[in-house]
């Protein structure tokens, strides 16, 4: 890691109530970073209440109170702090103790005794992602702008209306695929398992759109945005840990329990996001179903909510379908890739069980045109 300006440097905030600690987390990070240690949680919420710029935060969890996760849940609270990573410093072993952290919005874990090569390895990966998201967040507020100001502009002159249309697609879709990459990013085999997944999706829509029973849900441009909406379905792995998200052998149970936590986080993030726009999205709204609801069960055995038949929304039922269908034809480190036949079988014997028996029918009718999809989106090996 080459040394940067001062002016350059990300700011970490590091908590933690052991002197030689906190000296053995500064004197690792400052080549690299603009280092603030503090000693007391007080004092660091002082801090960030004051509008200091912090990157990223680093707290130990066993301290006098407040401890780190109450100071968690306290920086969490603070508007400039919502989309700031938190890392706890801990000798606690528990999945229990890391499920709880990740549960109130931590992204990480490091484990006492430090590893200089893994603090500098994933509080570099946190500091760069971190600012990938405010950096599409911000750009996404300032393309809002320029776009209201041109639809006022043009509503007066009444012209060019059109083009400035065009350009508001373009700039959900870049952001689409900015914010579906951050996740794509943190799994190295995923491919073209999002750009697939779309083009599943929109072919699945179009022959559910043509069979019985869901045509009033599918009108107008609802399949070609459906199709849009599936680019952030595991949106929400940004939030999973490194060791879990490319752990490349089975998840225990407990790592299991923490990896399903993706859908949860895909949801607040898109909830987030639909808060702030305020305009009852389509997009988004779509978008947030498929992200908390694909792992949904027609017979209610999935997760995250248990969820069953028609109480899943239909979009997360047709994203079930197309995700599972890539994840079987797709070869991992712990797998070959399945057949296509192979795997149209497995999912024709989950009508009614795993998948809406609608949505496994229509699958029936264009299977070969996911086949075509697979053919021309196929990873490199």
């Amino acid at each position: 890691m080459n040394p940067l300006s001062i002016a350059d440097r990300a700011d970490i905030a590091v908590l933690d109530d052991e002197p030689a600690s906190l000296r053995l987390l500064a004197d690792l990070l400052s080549p690299h970073y603009n280092v603030h240690p503090f000693v007391n949680g007080r004092a660091l919420l002082r801090y960030v209440s004051e509008g200091r710029p912090v990157d990223l935060v680093m707290l130990d969890v066993v301290m006098p109170p407040p401890d780190g996760y109450q100071v968690c849940t306290a920086l969490r609270r603070l508007p400039q702090m919502e989309e700031v990573p938190v890392i706890f410093i801990s000798a606690l072993e528990s999945p229990e103790d890391e499920a709880k952290g990740l549960a109130l919005g931590a992204v990480d874990f490091v484990r006492k005794p430090f590893s200089a090569p893994i603090v500098l390895s994933r509080v570099g990966h946190h500091v760069r992602l971190g600012r990938a998201m405010r950096l599409v967040m911000n750009q996404n507020e300032l393309l809002d702008q320029r776009v209201a100001a041109r639809t006022a502009e043009l509503a007066a002159k009444n012209k060019s209306l059109r083009q400035a249309l065009n350009e508001i697609t373009r700039t959900q879709d870049a952001t689409i695929v900015a914010l579906s990459s951050l996740a794509e990013a943190r799994d190295n085999e995923t491919g073209q398992h999002i750009v697939r997944t779309q083009r599943y999706v929109r072919a699945l829509a179009e022959a559910v759109k043509g069979g019985s029973g869901h045509v009033g849900e599918l009108d107008g441009d609802a399949v070609e945005m459906l199709g849009k909406s599936a680019a952030l379905h595991d949106i929400g792995k940004v939030a999973i840990p490194d060791h879990i998200l490319l752990k490349p052998g089975r998840l225990t149970p407990e790592e299991f329990e923490i990896m399903k936590t993706h859908a949860e986080h895909g949801r607040k993030a898109i909830e987030l996001a639909e808060s702030r726009l305020g305009n009852g999205s389509n997009f988004l709204r779509w978008a947030r179903e498929i992200a908390y609801g694909h792992h949904e069960r027609w017979d209610g055995q999935g997760y995250p909510q248990g969820l069953a038949g028609a109480q899943i929304p239909l979009s997360a039922r047709l994203m079930a379908v197309a995700d599972v269908y890539d994840a079987l034809i797709s070869q991992r480190v712990y797998k070959e890739a399945m057949p296509h036949a192979a795997a149209v079988a497995m999912i024709l014997a989950q009508r009614g069980k795993q998948f809406d028996p609608n949505v496994v029918d229509a699958f029936e009718t264009i299977a070969d045109r996911f086949a075509d999809i697979a053919r021309e989106l196929k990873d490199p090996h």
